[in-house]
């Protein structure tokens, strides 16, 4: 008869059940339509997210250096492969999430024009660019304007961003009159306008494959990576101007 008193106060106490923390760290670029499918996610998820968003290069380099993140998203192919080379993801959760298009971009509500005319445009002004040799963003411009054959002149008035949303930032406020950004970012910020579209033969695929870490704790971490490509985040994305792989 005293069974029923002593299974209660098992469960007494038995351990609560407790929410985990997903700690992600994005490309800048995602921070727009990332924070909103972080939103929309935590309405039906007890875990919390918490999402770290800088240059692919910055972020991959904290990874190596054991910061704890349990799901790295990365503007490029080569950041990812650079985990992977050192054994910091897991490599079967690794999946190409997102595509873009590479910009030019001016303050405002700037005039069309052919991206050939950027010289021209630009005169003696400041052309705003993530840092070229290792933010995403930057390298892809820099291919695009080496192909193009700008490169060379415009060069000398490039100004280098720790990330692309801070060169984004330096056409928003018009420190510089043009930058080259993704198309996601021109529809995030209404300070700018897009003069030109690059030629996408003139530069690498711009990819963004996710994965989850070797030192994720929690495995929600995978879930969260999954639904990326899922209802509702892959019409958050499209809005945003990506393009979602299934």
């Amino acid at each position: 008869m005293r069974l029923p008193v002593i299974a209660a106060a098992l469960i007494a106490l038995a351990p609560a059940a407790h929410a985990d923390e997903i700690t992600v760290f994005a490309a800048a670029s995602l921070k727009t339509a990332l924070d909103e499918i972080a939103a929309e996610w935590q309405k039906s998820h007890d875990d919390t997210l918490v999402i770290s968003y800088a240059g692919s290069s910055q972020l991959a380099k904290q990874i190596q250096e054991g910061a704890p993140a349990d799901i790295f998203i990365s503007a490029s192919s080569d950041w990812m492969d650079a985990l992977q080379e050192s054994d910091d993801i897991d490599t079967a959760t690794r999946k190409d999430l997102l595509g873009n298009t590479l910009v030019l971009v001016g303050t405002g509500e700037p005039a069309a024009a052919e991206v050939t005319q950027l010289p021209t445009l630009l005169g003696e002004g400041k052309l705003a660019m993530a840092l070229v040799d290792s933010v995403p963003a930057g390298v892809y411009g820099k291919q695009s304007l080496e192909k193009l054959g700008m490169w060379a002149q415009v060069e000398p008035h490039v100004a280098q961003a720790d990330n692309v949303r801070a060169a984004l930032q330096l056409v928003a406020t018009g420190e510089a009159p043009l930058g080259i950004v993704y198309g996601s970012d021109a529809i995030a910020e209404k300070g700018v306008g897009v003069v030109a579209t690059f030629p996408a033969d003139s530069h690498d695929a711009i990819t963004y494959p996710g994965a989850v870490t070797k030192s994720a704790d929690t495995p929600q971490a995978a879930a969260f990576l999954t639904s990326l490509t899922q209802e509702p985040a892959k019409s958050i994305f499209e809005s945003q101007g990506f393009t979602v792989n299934q």
